[in-house]
């Protein structure tokens, strides 16, 4: 009886060895993929670090924050393909993003990989704000580490996002010169048609204002945080935070036509 027993046993662990991993001290069966699983990585962030490189490194590297890729300025280059660094496996946690929320989800360091970019921001100046444009080969190797990452995880265009879309009242990384239309053109993020944009503007003139409720309530069903949002001053940074991402020709944080016809052009093109 204990030879058939044993026998049969032999037969199982055979037919189905291709379900079996074996590990130290036990077998684990893997035949049963739940249907309920879903991935922990579902956003990418895109910072810039507002310190040179050697700075950068040294504050991620640290104990207080982290991120998962940095990218220099002038990327070295290496059997023709640019050199990024990776300061976090993809798989751990990084201290990137701080207090933030996005399209439902709060605690975006638990689901997301952040992308520093080595540039210093801003400087303020008597005429305002003084962005640093981002290189040329900078934005050259990021693209392929876009395109990697959001194949291997499947993240959708809309979780394609900068720190000040996460935390709108505390961050304006990665300001209004990052690409993002560049990056929509090579297949990475959100865009919308402009086709579409101007459909929703019906002929009215792109600075004429509209109700402050009417936009939030466009930028809440996108994904913003307008629960933050309560007073003027508030509102007026969650709406330039919109248009940093998507109108960086004007980001005064003005509620008007053009800036509700671009969120509604979004809603249509990738839903609520």
């Amino acid at each position: 009886m204990r030879r058939r027993l044993a026998a049969l046993s032999l037969l199982l662990l055979a037919g189905c060895h291709s379900g079996l991993e074996s590990r130290q001290g036990y077998w684990v069966d893997t035949q049963h993929p739940a249907y309920g699983a879903r991935p922990r990585i579902k956003t990418l962030v895109i910072h810039y670090t507002a310190e040179d490189f050697p700075s950068s490194l040294a504050t991620l590297t640290d104990r207080d924050v982290s991120a998962h890729y940095l990218i220099p300025r002038q990327p070295p280059q290496r059997a023709g393909k640019q050199v990024v660094w990776q300061l976090v496996p993809e798989a751990q946690l990084a201290w990137h993003a701080g207090a933030s929320y996005w399209r439902g989800a709060t605690h975006i360091n638990d689901t997301s990989i952040g992308i520093e970019l080595v540039n210093r921001g801003y400087r303020r100046t008597l005429t305002g704000r003084d962005w640093q444009p981002f290189s040329a080969a900078q934005i050259a190797a990021l693209i392929p580490l876009l395109k990697d990452i959001t194949q291997r995880y499947a993240i959708a265009p809309v979780q394609i996002v900068g720190h000040s879309d996460i935390a709108p009242q505390r961050k304006q990384d990665p300001g209004p010169l990052f690409p993002w239309r560049q990056l929509a053109q090579q297949g990475i993020g959100a865009w919308p048609e402009a086709a579409r944009v101007q459909h929703y503007l019906a002929g009215r003139a792109a600075q004429d204002p509209v109700e402050t409720e009417k936009l939030l309530s466009a930028l809440s069903r996108y994904g913003y945080d307008v629960s933050g949002a309560t007073t003027p001053r508030e509102q007026q940074r969650l709406i330039a935070a919109f248009q940093m991402h998507f109108r960086p020709a004007d980001y005064r944080g003005l509620p008007d036509a053009e800036t509700l016809a671009i969120a509604r052009a979004l809603l249509e093109r990738y839903g609520d």
